[in-house]
């Protein structure tokens, strides 16, 4: 039997989502940890009280990282990630997302535009056949997706939501649902595969400007 992907402190976790999100309320950090609600109000207390974390109203309502709180989570993940062994599966999984990052890209802009008489216009989808290669073009790229995202999970168990997520959303695009091809504010293709990008970097300490040869997803 192959051995048990490593299950996250919940504490880290909580850290983790917050650095992922930026700013979300309780209930979207509690989903994106894949924690009991009242187990993520707790865990936001104490990093408040060690302040490492800090709620905030107005138009940015919600939870996000003090400066030390995005430093611990540097360690934090670090210590992780180094301590289970799992640094040269995520690596590797982060040089296939990379070789991968453009197709996505290309596709999810394709959806949204596309080149009529030598011009770029918005796609309004009324054109079946151009958005069936599209969507076809998503498929190939989510089933090459799947081997790296079943690596991570098989390492870190807190990789274990992407595929579904992925999977999940074209699934929806397949089934006529267009927004979940690249709409951001929900979990469309483009923004779990942006998560995905993000919590690569993060976990090796990488930032996108050390991408300088290949375009941000």
């Amino acid at each position: 039997m192959p051995p048990e992907p490593h299950e996250s402190d919940p504490r880290l976790l909580v850290l983790h989502a917050l650095r992922l999100k930026g700013t979300a309320d309780a209930a979207t950090v509690a989903a994106t940890a894949d924690l009991p609600a009242d187990e993520v109000a707790e865990q936001l207390e104490k990093l408040a009280g060690e302040g490492l974390a800090a709620e905030s109203a107005g138009a940015l309502a919600g939870w996000s990282l003090t400066a030390a709180g995005r430093a611990e989570h540097r360690r934090e993940v670090r210590r992780e990630v180094d301590a289970t062994g799992a640094r040269p599966t995520v690596t590797g999984a982060y040089e296939r997302f990379r070789a991968l990052n453009a197709g996505v890209l290309d596709a999810c802009s394709r959806w949204q535009v596309r080149t009529l008489g030598g011009q770029m216009v918005r796609n309004d989808h009324r054109d079946r056949a151009y958005d069936a290669r599209v969507v076809a073009d998503l498929v190939r790229l989510r089933d090459q997706a799947a081997p790296l995202v079943d690596d991570l999970s098989a390492a870190l168990a807190r990789y274990e939501g992407y595929g579904p997520k992925l999977q999940e959303a074209v699934r929806r695009v397949e089934a006529g649902e267009g927004d979940w091809f690249a709409k951001p504010v929900m979990p469309s293709f483009h923004t779990v595969w942006f998560e995905l990008h993000e919590d690569l970097l993060t976990t090796l300490g990488l930032e996108r400007s050390d991408e300088s040869d290949e375009a941000a997803s």
